[in-house]
């Protein structure tokens, strides 16, 4: 075992958590139960203090999960135990391929089991003290095995492609890597809405009706060639609304939950739709597509230069260097480069959440868009006063307080002046 180098791994792993843990405390610290003055436009005295409490008891369960996989990660450093399943897994064959498969199966199989139980309390529990879940025993059970099932299936088959690769291709196998990987990752922006969701929703295209023609007399105003409207029965499992904006090209379409319909009045539903199609318009979502390529593409030529060392797998505790331990060791190593790739992609998410929210005021409405929003952040219990530091970090979209200061500067441009019919 590579003591230094198995040092720097414990090292990287503590920092990690330790860092998580202060940026949890630092948000905990804005929790209260009185009503703060700034949050009185979305909240009462009632509900403010219970979407504290979900707050908390998120938060609470969080915390155990985090500190046992911690534990559970450390023991297996310190203990040698990554070793040990390299290992088993040489003894199932011989083939590189193989033996990767089995040692992340199981990887896996061991911290999915731990992390398993936490899942099943956040819904059967947390999530049901609070109205939030409908989903039944049968389908969460149904929606497990297909979830490992699809893993099994897609992260298998890249990393089988991607062990291929580094046999046969020598000092070039990343730029191969990165080509599969990029060809998955559009192929799954185009297509993830018609082939990945039916597996677990079903989708009807919307009926004729005030809401389907008021999208469609938006987009046409707004030059949005869209066709596929469809309506996802979200609420087989949640009470929680939401919508989204998938595809590309002929492959576009637009997704309402069934439980946003329900819930929001035709101006509020058009609101949210005019902020996803903000972000197509954008081309929020190419942009996207391509930080994502070129982090992808960095991260595997760096990846290159270091896989080959057997100082990786000496120090996850196996004397026979391999690709899959060296993939895994690196992924440790490379994770403050990574959270702060990610910080700069929730930044660079968060501005392009601002130009979303400016595309549907000036092109829509604002005070519609202010409308959805509010009851949006307040049917889902969100915490609307994060912490600076935790919000910098973690979050993907502005805060509640945020967009609606954001919105307000157009709250007089009002554009519905368009037939519906």
């Amino acid at each position: 075992m590579d003591q230094p180098l198995l040092y720097v791994l414990v090292g990287i792993v503590v920092l990690s958590f330790l860092f998580d843990l202060l940026l949890d405390y630092l948000n905990s610290t804005l929790w209260t139960n009185s009503l703060p003055e700034e949050v009185k436009e979305v909240y009462d005295q009632d509900s403010y203090k219970r979407s504290q409490d979900y707050e908390k008891e998120n938060f609470g369960l969080s915390r155990k999960k985090e500190i046992l996989t911690f534990l559970l990660t450390m023991a297996f450093l310190i203990m040698g135990g990554f070793g040990w399943l390299d290992e088993w897994a040489r003894g199932v064959s011989e083939n590189p391929i193989v033996i990767a498969l089995v040692f992340f199966a199981g990887v896996g199989i061991i911290f999915g089991v731990v992390s398993f139980p936490f899942g099943v309390y956040h819904t059967f529990v947390v999530e049901q003290k609070y109205g939030f879940n409908t989903i039944t025993i049968k389908t969460f059970v149904l929606d497990t095995l297909k979830g490992i099932l699809l893993t099994s299936l897609i992260g298998g088959g890249l990393l089988a492609l991607f062990i291929w690769f580094y046999e046969v291709a020598g000092q070039w196998f990343w730029i191969y890597a990165w080509i599969v990987f990029t060809a998955f990752s559009v192929l799954m922006m185009m297509f993830y809405s018609t082939l990945i969701v039916p597996i677990f929703n079903k989708q009807t295209p919307l009926g004729e009706g005030e809401v389907r023609n008021a999208i469609e007399a938006f987009a046409k105003k707004a030059g949005f060639s869209i066709s596929n409207i469809f309506v996802i029965d979200g609420s087989k499992r949640s009470t929680k609304a939401n919508a989204y904006f998938a595809g590309l090209g002929k492959q576009k379409r637009i997704v309402l939950y069934d439980t946003l319909i329900k819930d929001y009045t035709t101006e509020e539903l058009v609101a949210i739709l005019a902020h996803e199609i903000g972000h197509y318009k954008k081309k929020h979502v190419r942009k996207g597509l391509l930080m994502s390529v070129a982090n992808t593409g960095f991260t595997l030529a760096i990846l290159a230069l270091v896989i080959d060392n057997p100082a990786l797998s000496q120090a996850l505790g196996s004397s026979v260097p391999s690709a899959h331990l060296g993939l895994l060791a690196f992924g440790i190593l490379f994770a403050p480069l990574s959270m702060a790739t990610g910080i700069m992609a929730n930044y660079l998410s968060r501005k392009h959440e601002y130009e979303a929210d400016a595309f549907a005021a000036t092109q829509y409405d604002s005070d519609a868009a202010q409308s959805a929003l509010k009851k949006l952040y307040k049917t889902h219990l969100a915490n609307l006063r994060p912490h600076p530091w935790y919000e910098f970090v973690h979050f993907s979209h502005p805060g509640l307080l945020k967009r609606l200061k954001h919105l307000k500067k157009f709250s007089t441009h009002d554009t519905r002046n368009y037939s519906t019919g």
